[in-house]
């Protein structure tokens, strides 16, 4: 068993790969009442290209596939609707798919053993039928539908899709209802059989058990899966440019929507400094764009006074295999006024550098805010589950963000901050 601890928070998280291959990772809360579990697999909605072991042949399945699984896995022989059974023991239950990985979980405060069972039977028992499948279809183009009417994601989706000539990612996990319409239980088996395999998932425990027993328990529930090997994932070649300048759409809104982004280099070392190396320019770039649009920035400021903005920037960095980008989102009736005033902020911080005092303080608030993230369990549980799929480890975050300093902030500034890797994606009034 493997422990790894931080000091600084007093946290620690024990690993252990268990004889099925899956990994299982508990972090103690002790005195706690409630109890979190997530069940992950490294499957999302852009592994839709892949060699199956034995074969020489690309298989390709329509988008949302992996979306589809998520839903269609609550479904079992019996008749019963695993979601229903966990809610009728009084769980929290939920499952959600992103780009690169899929999760079930479920929060409670009490049978949180009478729970697993069911939990952990439907994940590694899959039943999909005819009928059952075209049933699904109708639920989820209803899902497909309302995301599109909302203007928030469709401005996110259009961003990405400025952002990526190739990469998957810019595509709605959830795909259309074109590329559902071609999902059939074949296909759910395929992907299901060749990626759901225990060496390729991961277990994340938070909360007040003894650590013996929950590994003991877990494994009691597993079955029996023999063969370990995985399908090897196919992912297009992306080019560094963007795809394009900007992509314009007109919906109903009151305020036209925007979001600039920019694309980041991508990092393809899977070496253990290299995933401290990718922490690093995380906590970097979170302090570049507290500095540059937070709510106690110049610009923040500088724009609400002049009324070309209305309330806070949002702002991301996304990043995991095959793609890596920056995303700064408000409204305004002046958008393109707005997204100018922030690339001449950058430039200005490029040529003047980072005020020392600016610095610190925003070092110290991103501390806190990577501290504040082991405060709740069910946080903790998906940013483990998140992390050990992209390689790093959270207690990273902490340990890192004492030790950076302004030079490295700054050359992150001038080389990832670029104008040519720009992109505006726009939502406009009808």
């Amino acid at each position: 068993m493997q422990v790894i601890e931080n000091d600084l928070i007093k946290e620690k998280v024990y690993i252990e790969k268990l004889k099925s291959d899956l990994t299982v990772m508990f972090i103690p809360r002790r005195n706690t009442k409630k109890k979190y579990i997530t069940f992950g697999t490294n499957y999302g909605s852009m592994d839709e290209k892949f060699i199956i072991p034995g074969e020489k042949e690309i298989t390709e399945v329509p988008d949302g596939v992996a979306h589809f699984l998520e839903h269609k896995l609550f479904e079992q022989e019996n008749g019963h609707n695993s979601l229903d059974v966990l809610s009728s023991l009084g769980v929290n239950a939920n499952a959600y798919t992103t780009n690169n990985h899929t999760a079930y979980l479920y929060e409670c405060t009490n049978n949180f053993y009478e729970a697993l069972d069911e939990f952990m039977n439907y994940i590694q028992s899959p039943y999909f039928t005819d009928e059952n499948v075209e049933k699904e279809k109708g639920i989820i183009n209803q899902e497909i539908g309302m995301y599109n009417d909302q203007p928030d994601w469709k401005v996110y989706l259009n961003a990405l899709e400025a952002l990526y000539v190739n990469n998957k990612v810019k595509l709605d996990p959830a795909g259309t209802v074109e590329s559902v319409s071609k999902i059939n239980k074949e296909i759910l088996y395929t992907c299901y059989n060749n990626f759901y395999k225990l060496s390729n998932m991961a277990i994340v425990v938070v909360g007040d058990f003894d650590k013996d027993e929950i590994f003991d328990q877990i494994n009691k529930r597993i079955i029996k899966n023999e063969n370990t090997t995985i399908a090897k994932k196919v992912v297009e070649k992306e080019p560094e440019v963007i795809n394009k300048k900007e992509i314009y759409e007109k919906m109903d809104v009151n305020i036209p929507l925007f979001i600039l982004g920019i694309k980041d280099k991508i990092e393809n070392d899977n070496s253990l400094n290299s995933s401290k190396l990718q922490i690093r320019k995380h906590i970097a770039i979170d302090i570049i764009l507290d500095i540059l649009i937070g709510n106690s920035s110049y610009l923040f400021n500088k724009l609400y006074d002049e009324g070309l903005i209305y309330s806070e920037f949002t702002s991301i960095y996304e990043y995991a295999r095959d793609y890596s980008h920056i995303l700064i989102q408000n409204q305004s009736f002046e958008y393109k006024k707005v997204v100018e005033e922030i690339k001449e902020r950058i430039n200005y911080l490029k040529e003047n550098g980072i005020d020392n005092i600016e610095f610190e303080r925003m070092k110290k608030k991103n501390y806190g805010m990577y501290v504040k993230e082991f405060e709740n369990i069910s946080d903790i549980g998906n940013n483990f589950m998140e992390s050990y799929f992209k390689e790093i480890n959270p207690f990273d975050f902490i340990d890192e963000s004492q030790n950076i300093d302004k030079q490295y902030v700054e050359r992150i500034l001038k080389d990832i901050f670029i104008e040519d890797k720009m992109i505006t994606s726009v939502i406009a009034n009808k």
